[in-house]
């Protein structure tokens, strides 16, 4: 089984949840609430544990899988610029074609876009910074 970092995962997994709740409350709130067509209830609203438990769950699979892709003792240059790459042209990329055949809006591919180039670039640094 190849060498993962737990604790780097987890810091970077928490600096994915962190990050999260920075760009889609203090930074894109409302832009983000109307481009993606929900209510003030329908935000307030939900099971908040399913929510954001299942939220640093994934964002956990998300930083593990990407240590694994990064490999033992990876650059910060090397996990810098995969973790850029992987958000803008995988993630983002992928979200593109989605959006374009769910005629979503411009606004929100380039608001939920940015979140994840800047969350695997986050991913990415912290992995390639502790090793």
């Amino acid at each position: 089984m190849p060498h993962v970092n737990w604790l780097a995962v987890i810091a970077a997994a928490l600096s994915s949840f962190i990050l999260g709740g920075v760009w889609y409350s203090a930074l894109f709130a409302k832009p983000w609430q109307a481009a993606a067509g929900l209510t003030d209830a329908q935000v307030a609203g939900g099971n908040k544990a399913l929510i954001f438990g299942g939220s640093f769950l994934l964002a956990l699979v998300a930083a593990a899988v990407f240590a694994l892709f990064l490999g033992p003792n990876p650059s910060p240059q090397l996990g810098v610029g995969a973790g850029f790459a992987a958000g803008l042209c995988w993630v983002t990329a992928s979200f593109g074609i989605n959006y374009l055949f769910e005629r979503r809006s411009l606004r929100l591919f380039l608001i939920n876009g940015g979140y994840h180039t800047l969350q695997f670039t986050l991913i990415g640094a912290i992995l390639g910074l502790w090793h």
